[in-house]
């Protein structure tokens, strides 16, 4: 009886990680998440396979790493594109604004023209 004691203390504990203490940190090492069964039928994404549920946890960290990145990129775009307004509007006024300076001109030279002919 004593024997099975001591077998049974040489015999190693399989240590389960915690939330707090995870056993190990990289996700293609995690058991994967399991889908709860009393989720009614479709909610619930499809069964996967283990390499499955890993590489698409593997996506979700980068994808989650690269979200500062698209953000900062979409915000770049948003800039350049009211940039690119601005500079349009900016142009249309120019142009206004020469168009109504040549208008102005056309219509002093005609007037000169017509002192000079009546003259």
């Amino acid at each position: 009886m004593t024997a099975d004691l001591g077998a049974a203390a040489l015999k190693p504990m399989k240590r389960i990680g915690t939330i707090d203490r995870p056993q190990t940190h990289d996700p293609r090492n995690q058991d994967p998440m399991t889908i709860p069964t009393r989720e009614p039928v479709g909610s619930a994404t499809p069964n996967v396979t283990i390499t499955g549920a890993n590489d698409s946890r593997q996506n979700r960290t980068r994808e989650m790493q690269l979200i500062p990145e698209a953000l900062a990129r979409a915000h770049m775009h948003d800039r350049l594109r009211e940039a690119e307004a601005e500079r349009q509007a900016v142009r249309l006024i120019n142009a206004r604004r020469m168009q109504r300076r040549a208008e102005r001109a056309s219509m002093r030279a005609r007037r000169a023209l017509a002192m000079a002919v009546m003259h």
